[in-house]
């Protein structure tokens, strides 16, 4: 194709196949179901749900060469563009990164044409445009002629003569010859100076937007003198506004008051030995490690209930909180890392409750450094958004940890891009969260403002004064909003609020980052940077024009799973290796020098109770820990060779006598179900419980010398004997004592929760290819030339060629002798219509073979099915 082009559609054709793959790349949604030609391709383009999703993802100086060309002439000439970007005086760096905005926009399809008619796609300059209803970011108004598109002829001859024009004899010429007036930076300063103070004051108010104000009907002189020169015009029954011409002539041609062509500097940066950072992160990421396995084990035997709207409650948070050693917030985080990485999940029974899964019993049998992996991988593409736990959802109800509505769809973005950005600096740099934000902001203006499809209302701040109607008799009174120079008009590319949901993301991310060991001091550490290297797709610093095109969906699983097997391959060496040993002391109590290998921690957690934790672990041995380790199954004696086998040092003279004294009095009662009861050889300590007062809730009654009889459950006879003091053991219907294991709780099996994809999914090169090869096939058969072709009756504009049975036949078999191409018209086994380019291979038993050039494959069609055919022009493949 040659010359300039017309459509969109027409541009398209011209791209390389490298630059369709770009824009499919830049714009997924746009493959849903692959476009049959370049026109359904430019089409799809230019809906509002793509051109919204396509807009969101600018970054913010993209964003206001977007807006400066939704309020330029269209079409804009690159010139213009750059004077609206840079104003009168120019701006070294606006000019030098104009270029890439442009392309930017022409790579996404939101802009076309050469550079001297750029032309914005019609949904988007709806979408940027201003109005009444959607304020634009620029702070402008409409223009000359749209805000006097309702004026009389009169009132428009009134205003060109007072500003000195000369009549015109229609609206039209009037509503040119103001404009031209208000363009004319001469013509247009030389009526600035005639006017008074205050009427200057009042459009320095308007200035930067919003451009709207309230009026009365009884305008002081000073505002009269703007509503007579048309510098105010009408913009409703008791409102006005600064055309947009003059605007930009007080603005000295600025759009934007404060263009951003650079990003914000991730400054200032504290620099950090990169060794000590590693080794704080190796730390953080064994302690996460030992956090989440504590929390295993407190649900061992199952967790708490799950409330009928789904989650913990509070208490049951609270509680998990205390048993953590930590806080409620943190307590959500470790809760929601589990259950994203299959750890934990409701057991789905009638009475539902939580527990640990199958998995994790898989989980806790890996060495460290993969089971940091796991939780690295569920973490950074998870969706779930544990810091949104305690707050509020649509409706003012409190979101549960472990409940619905946690999911945020661009916290994986967020992620990877919050990381990406510590992996840009040198090894062992940090820089504060707040840098990290602002940049994050700057990438994805309109995602932290709420979204393009989300512009707020206009905050015009009318105030009427006084009472009365007529446009444009009115006056505009203090009540008209001052914006100033300092403050730009509120919308989509304005700085987000501080808490917009991507600065929390951004925040939360940081912190979790440096819970799980991804980051140490606040800097990325070696095995951080493995781990979002590999997963990211835009890591410098300076890549805006990468990371505006980025999809920012997450890479597939197997890369993130790859990725975090890398990183968990540099964590290992810093972890610290278990040990086989614990130091045994003579206050009861045991010191772990390091964290112990898998059954000795197993072992040792049933014989004794965990004191203190940290670089060291402390376990005391009391009666009852020793007692649960009896009821285990273990004897004395195994219980004092276990210890002697794993202490370096000999068992204290106090922990044997313990253990011997607890043995010896070990099961000498027994309890079994009579309800329940109770017996011993020895009477003379039945006849003592019976005496005891403590015994009374127990309700106990003697059957015999040797048996007591009980009204209570045997497990609560078996609590309050042991309350009292004693140490009975449980015993089976045929008398043998019952060893109580400590058997563990599981859910069925079950997977971890899947991501709530943030659009649709990255395609890959093989899927870009091929529908690239598809939308060049269907546009081929589209708009391939074809010969005249005699049809029984005129065919309607669009409708499939129509040739008899003979002619078809005829055609393909004088097409197969020539080699040459044929363009048909086929329906389907579904009714389904479309237009074709073939080679017929072969004719033979009412079926034609050929090579179609849409779908780049030989087929076999059914003649019958072959509305018409047509020879195609010489040049047309």
């Amino acid at each position: 194709m040659t010359g300039t082009p017309r459509t969109l559609a027409e541009e398209l054709r011209t791209r390389t196949d490298r630059g369709l793959v770009g824009l499919l790349r830049a714009r997924p949604d746009l493959l849903n179901p692959v476009p049959g030609d370049v026109t359904q391709l430019a089409t799809r383009a230019g809906t509002r749900a793509s051109v919204v999703r396509a807009v969101e993802r600018l970054d913010r100086f993209v964003l206001q060469t977007a807006e400066a060309l939704a309020v330029a002439p269209d079409p804009c000439p690159y010139d213009t563009l750059g004077a609206l970007m840079g104003g009168d005086t120019g701006d070294a760096a606006v000019a030098a990164e104009l270029p890439r905005a442009v392309a930017e926009l022409r790579a996404q399809a939101l802009v076309w044409g050469p550079d001297d008619r750029l032309r914005l796609v019609r949904t988007a300059r709806e979408l940027l445009s201003p109005s009444a209803a959607h304020p634009s970011p620029t702070g402008l108004g409409p223009t000359v002629a749209e805000a006097a598109a309702g004026m009389s002829p009169g009132r428009l001859q009134e205003i060109i003569a007072a500003a000195g024009l000369p009549a015109t004899h229609d609206p039209v010429t009037a509503v040119a010859a103001l404009s031209a007036l208000f363009s004319d930076r001469a013509r247009m300063a030389a009526l600035l100076d005639t006017a008074p103070a205050e009427s200057v004051a009042v459009l320095d108010k308007l200035l930067w937007g919003p451009p709207y104000g309230g009026v009365t009907d009884r305008p002081a002189p000073h505002l009269q003198w703007l509503l007579d020169r048309g510098l105010l015009l009408p913009a409703g029954a008791r409102n006005v506004v600064l055309p947009r011409e003059a605007a930009l002539h007080l603005r000295a041609g600025r759009a934007h008051h404060t263009p951003e062509p650079i990003p914000p500097a991730l400054s200032p940066v504290t620099e950090r030995d990169p060794q000590l950072v590693d080794n704080a992160a190796a730390s953080q990421a064994f302690t996460a490690l030992a956090t989440v396995e504590e929390l295993l084990k407190e649900w061992d035997l199952g967790g708490p209930g799950v409330l009928r709207a789904g989650g913990m409650s509070v208490r049951d948070l609270k509680r998990t909180a205390t048993a953590l050693d930590t806080t409620e917030q943190l307590a959500a985080f470790w809760l929601e890392l589990a259950y994203g990485a299959g750890l934990i999940a409701s057991d789905g029974e009638a009475d539902e409750r939580f527990a640990a899964t199958p998995a994790a019993e898989e989980w806790l049998q890996l060495p460290d450094h993969e089971r940091w992996a796991v939780l690295a991988a569920a973490w950074l593409s998870a969706t779930r958004t544990a810091g949104l736990v305690g707050s509020a959802d649509a409706k003012g109800r409190a979101l549960a940890a472990l409940g619905p509505h946690l999911d945020r769809s661009p916290a994986p973005e967020v992620r990877r891009r919050a990381l990406a950005l510590l992996s840009g600096l040198p090894p062992g740099t940090a820089v504060p969260a707040a840098a990290v934000r602002s940049r994050l902001q700057w990438e994805r203006p309109l995602r932290s403002a709420g979204g393009a499809g989300q512009v707020p209302a206009p905050a015009t701040g009318r105030t009427p004064a006084g009472a009365g109607a007529g446009a444009g008799a009115g006056a505009v009174e203090g009540g008209v909003p001052s914006s100033g120079p300092a403050g730009p008009a509120p919308g989509p590319a304005g700085s987000a609020p501080a808490d917009d949901l991507r600065s929390r993301l951004a925040q939360w991310t940081l912190t979790e980052a440096e819970l799980l060991g991804v980051t140490g001091r606040g800097a990325l550490s070696t095995h951080g940077r493995a781990l979002i290297d590999a997963t990211s797709a835009d890591t410098t610093s300076q890549s805006a024009a990468a990371s505006s095109a980025a999809p920012g969906a997450a890479p597939p699983p197997a890369d993130t799973d790859a990725a975090a097997s890398r990183a968990a391959a540099l964590l290992a060496p810093l972890l610290p290796e278990p040990v086989d040993h614990v130091l045994l002391q003579a206050d009861l109590t045991a010191v772990a020098p390091g964290p112990l290998h898998r059954p000795l921690a197993d072992a040792l957690g049933v014989l004794a109770d965990i004191e203190s934790k940290g670089g060291a672990t402390v376990y005391r041995f009391t009666p009852a820990s020793v007692r649960r380790a009896l009821d285990a199954g273990r004897s004395a004696v195994e219980l004092q060779e276990f210890l002697t086998a794993h202490s370096r040092t000999p068992v204290p003279q106090p922990l044997a006598y313990l253990i011997d004294d607890v043995a010896r009095k070990h099961g000498r009662l027994r309890v079994g179900v009579a309800t329940a009861y109770v017996r011993c050889d020895d009477d003379a300590l039945l006849s003592e419980i019976l005496a005891d007062r403590r015994a009374a809730t127990l309700r106990l009654r003697r059957l015999a010398p040797t048996v007591l009889a009980a009204q209570t459950a045997p497990d609560q006879l078996l609590d309050g004997l042991r309350a009292m003091g004693y140490a009975p053991a449980a015993e089976s219907t045929a008398g043998d004592v019952l060893i109580a294991r400590a058997d563990t709780y599981r859910t069925p099996p079950r997977t971890a929760p899947t991501p709530v994809p943030d659009g649709p999914p990255a395609p890959d090169t093989t899927l870009l290819t091929a529908a690239v090869r598809a939308i060049r096939a269907g546009d081929l058969a589209a708009t391939a030339e074809r010969k005249p072709v005699r049809a029984p009756a005129p065919a309607a504009p669009g409708a499939l060629p129509r040739t008899t049975s003979a002619e078809t036949l005829a055609t393909m078999q004088a097409a197969v002798l020539t080699h040459s191409a044929l363009w048909i018209g086929y329906v389907n086994a579904d009714g389904a219509a479309s237009q074709r380019v073939i080679a017929p291979v072969r004719v033979e038993g009412g079926f034609v073979t050929a090579y179609d050039h849409t779908s780049d494959e030989v087929r076999t069609y059914p003649l019958h099915r072959i509305t018409g055919v047509a020879e195609l022009a010489d040049d047309s493949v």
